[in-house]
């Protein structure tokens, strides 16, 4: 299900108008479904997929904002790095508390909560994600509750560029919603946290050749890789140092024995002298930008 937003800047704060395609039979009962009720929250605050999606910044239609329900969000827990690949959903898990009016009914069916990231500013965000569905809440006080929320991202759907990559910012919303679904409260707080969302990488090691003579010469040769959210396909990670790492064949830990850049396809290659049997393995300490990775040891039997 998606949802259109037109954002317009009226005195330096975002005014939304939305226009949600429901299900006939949310429409038919005027209750709206958990998860279109997620999407609504999220469309009223970006434009796309549910949970996720790029924002077009078309003016459009100025409508009043509805009221704050009084709702503030504080304790919030994020994963520190969500890596993204290619094509599976990803999904990362929010924790919050939220401090509302004691009149607020928080278990109403028309109410609903969710944490948001975003990626730019604050007012004009370059991508936004959120949940598929909106967070459950238990009651701590009457008028304090505890959070747990998630945030879906969708990289064969195309709505994440490469350039998303890096620092996003957390925020989260609460909303009361009339039977026709239009929002007669809402609150969004930002910059509650930061996570980075990451390309995911690839490694590979290959130690030759298997067994060798004691002096003779090993080549490791490897590739990184990361994931290409344009193209849905795994590209080589040029430019970037690599620790080549060895592991006597009765040691408990790897010891770094040179440093080499992948070239303009992503691969490496080293060669060093056959001393001892052990383990030869490659390890990317990784960029904001791309997650570290570091292969499973191969072993080279020395005779």
């Amino acid at each position: 299900m998606r949802i259109r937003v037109t954002v317009a800047a009226v005195s330096g704060a975002l005014v939304l108008s939305s226009f949600a395609m429901q299900s006939a039979q949310a429409a038919d009962n005027h209750v709206p479904s958990p998860k279109s009720r997620a999407e609504l929250v999220a469309g009223l605050l970006g434009d796309g997929h549910v949970g996720s999606g790029k924002q077009s910044r078309a003016a459009g239609p100025v409508d009043e904002e509805p009221p704050s329900l009084g709702v503030t969000f504080s304790n919030v827990k994020v994963a520190k790095a969500i890596k993204v690949g290619t094509t599976k959903q990803v999904t990362s898990t929010v924790t919050y508390t939220m401090k509302h009016p004691a009149r607020l009914k928080i278990t109403a069916k028309n109410f609903v909560t969710l944490p948001i990231l975003y990626r730019g500013s604050d007012d004009m965000p370059d991508n936004m994600a959120a949940g598929d569905a909106p967070a459950t809440c238990k009651a701590v006080t009457s008028t304090t509750a505890g959070c747990t929320g998630r945030v879906d991202f969708y990289p064969a759907e195309g709505w994440l560029l490469n350039s998303d990559a890096g620092t996003w910012k957390v925020s989260a919303a609460a909303a009361t919603l009339d039977g026709n679904e239009e929002p007669i409260g809402l609150d969004h707080q930002k910059r509650l946290g930061t996570t980075l969302v990451q390309r995911n990488s690839t490694l590979t090691v290959n130690a030759a050749p298997e067994p060798v003579k004691k002096g003779k010469k090993i080549t490791v040769t490897g590739k990184l890789a990361r994931a290409n959210w344009e193209t849905n396909k795994y590209a080589g990670y040029t430019g970037q140092p690599v620790k080549l790492q060895f592991r006597k064949k009765n040691a408990s830990s790897y010891t770094t024995v040179g440093t080499v850049k992948t070239n303009n396809t992503g691969e490496l290659k080293a060669t060093r002298t056959a001393v001892e049997d052990g383990y030869w393995r490659w390890s990317f300490a990784g960029t904001t930008t791309t997650n570290a990775i570091t292969t499973a040891g191969d072993f080279v039997d020395v005779k």
